[in-house]
């Protein structure tokens, strides 16, 4: 009786359709749809054309636009919802994090020694040996020897002295390296402190291998040097590589568009403005697999002499898109780099770093306003948050900017309390990362202090109840680009390994944890009327999940699994 009844039910949208004449090139139906489309929250079945939304709504209805061609896809009764956004991420940066070593979940200095020395033992003399994701903060233990926590290089060196060794810390705003990669690059007791850097010394002034910020640049300038060694068809077969594996992935994991936040200076094969036009290409000859929305991420100079080919919007049928510039003010709280009102808890009459002078990021500003260009800056401090709000305001007055510019704070991760209403009335997006509360929390107290911790550090509930707009991401390769464990976080605040909470009174709820992954983000780029929705005439970009996530308990939504994603009504991953 059931095939028989879904047999006629086939038949009359089968009529139905010739009628009408529209026909799906696919159609998902049977599920439990959640649309983020206040005017149609719900759904059972959506239809496909031309890999856009046709329409949402019951089975038998959106079964009438199916015909023999179509491909008919049955949910199971299975949970979709709008494809993740990730909202601030670093494309190129997450699939070289695949390529080489990762020490996101390393417990000790002693398990990251141990990871080199393999590395090192099947390394030809004199090529680089690079990681990523270190932060001593969260070791189980602190090396005996160190200077405020970081080890001395010895150990490295010893394993690995013809292979010089660049480690990047989690945040990306230090890095270590051993005594090869400091020969390489000239780095002796007599080394000055950059401008909004710092080399870490020992009580004799020699470096010991951490060196933070702007200091950074002196190790990859050396790291440059090989590259220049390398061939162009080496260094970009190396980055499509990269480009493969973290499209990969992020389809696996559920995302199907990626707010790149830029090219780091100094750390990636290519610069900023040449990956963007590399990026252009894949999308117009259909290499990309997933929708970029990019930052271009160089100094004012060389921003003058290229901008007039910017922006760059859908490139591809809507697979690329740079409409927007990046820049910074200050480093990481982990690496005593985030800008603070007042000193560090724990570093006393320190106060971070300005790693880019004010002067230049109004340059920068400018030229943004000038080709209607976004411009989004990292800011984690109070401080550097509270000098990117005046400089925006100074702007703004200037140039006598309209509230819809959709200028963005980078991470916005500690707050003055003071300056959360000025986050509104200014209009500017705080682009957080979930994640970061929960990595972070083991040490945030430490720097900052548990009132200023309290009052302002990650402080979700107060601008959303200001009216202010999150955008959530993971910061990848910094964490995982995974969106479960970051939309756990964001509703829990909560450690998945010591059950650590951290001021759980400014978690957000579960419809404003999931906008924030998916509409808020098309709203953060100018795409709120592309994707972000499951909404006629957007883009068919779903996520099918093996559960409810606005159902489940908090536990069982760590245990999500990404059943299917699809991009452009095609499904590119299935588990």
């Amino acid at each position: 009786m059931l095939r028989y009844f879904a047999f006629c039910l086939f038949l009359c949208a089968l009529f139905s359709c010739r009628e009408s004449g529209v026909v799906a090139d696919a159609v998902f139906y049977n599920g439990n749809i959640y649309t983020l489309d206040s005017l149609q929250p719900q759904a059972e079945a959506v239809a496909v054309k031309n890999g856009k939304i046709l329409k949402a709504g019951a089975t038998e209805e959106i079964l009438k636009y199916a015909s023999e061609s179509t491909k008919k896809i049955d949910l199971k009764g299975k949970f979709m919802m709008p494809g993740f956004i990730e909202g601030h991420g670093h494309f190129s940066g997450l699939g070289k994090s695949l390529m080489q070593l990762n020490f996101l979940k390393s417990k000790s200095w002693e398990e990251i020694v141990a990871q080199v020395e393999k590395a090192a033992a099947a390394a030809k003399p004199g090529e680089w040996i690079e990681g990523r994701g270190w932060h001593q903060e969260k070791w189980d233990s602190t090396p005996v020897v160190n200077v405020q926590g970081y080890p001395h290089h010895h150990a490295l060196s010893d394993r690995s002295p013809y292979n010089p060794i660049v480690l990047r810390h989690a945040s990306g705003h230090s890095l270590f390296a051993n005594a090869a990669a400091m020969q390489l690059a000239g780095i002796s007791a007599e080394t000055p402190d950059p401008k909004g850097g710092k080399i870490i010394r020992d009580g004799k002034g020699n470096a010991i291998g951490v060196f933070e910020e702007r200091a950074m640049d002196l190790i990859l300038g050396a790291y440059e040097s090989y590259l220049k060694t390398l061939t162009k068809e080496q260094l970009t077969e190396r980055w499509l590589k990269g480009v493969e594996l973290a499209q990969q992935e992020c389809l696996k994991k559920g995302i199907t568009s990626f707010q790149d936040a830029g090219v780091s200076p100094g750390s990636d094969f290519f610069s900023s403005s040449e990956e963007i036009q590399m990026f252009k290409k894949l999308a117009e000859t259909g290499k990309l697999q997933i929708r970029l929305w990019a930052m271009l991420r160089e100094n004012s100079g060389t921003l003058e002499s290229i901008l007039e080919n910017f922006p760059i919007i859908n490139a591809g049928d809507g697979y690329f898109t740079c409409r927007a510039i990046k820049s910074e003010i200050d480093g990481a709280l982990g690496s005593y780099g985030a800008w603070l009102l007042e000193p560090y808890n724990d570093k006393p009459g320190f106060s971070g770093q300005n790693t880019t002078d004010l002067e230049e990021i109004k340059k920068i500003a400018a030229l943004a306003i000038k080709h209607k260009m976004q411009l989004c800056v990292h800011a984690i401090g109070d401080r550097g948050n509270r000098e990117v709000l005046n400089l925006f305001e100074e702007v703004f007055k200037k140039y006598e900017v309209q509230n819809d510019h959709r200028w963005r704070i980078e991470h916005a991760q500690h707050l003055n309390p003071d300056d959360i209403k000025r986050m509104k009335s200014l209009n500017v997006i705080a682009s957080m990362q979930g994640i970061h509360c929960t990595s972070d929390a083991p040490f945030v107290v430490k720097r900052l202090g548990e009132k200023r911790a309290r009052e302002g550090a990650y402080n979700w509930r107060a601008l959303l109840d200001a009216g202010c707009l999150i955008a959530n991401g993971t910061d990848a390769p910094v964490e995982d680009v995974d969106p479960i464990p970051n939309l756990y976080a964001s509703v829990t605040r909560r450690r998945t390994d010591s059950g650590l909470e951290f001021f759980p009174d400014q978690s957000m709820n579960r419809r404003e944890a999931i906008q924030s992954y998916t509409l808020s983000n098309a709203f953060a780029a100018f795409e709120e009327k592309q994707k972000g929705s499951i909404s006629p005439g957007k883009w068919a970009d779903f996520v099918v999940l093996s559960q409810n996530i606005f159902d489940c308990s908090a536990e069982e939504l760590l245990k999500t699994k990404v059943l299917m994603t699809i991009v452009g009504g095609n499904v590119k991953f299935e588990k």
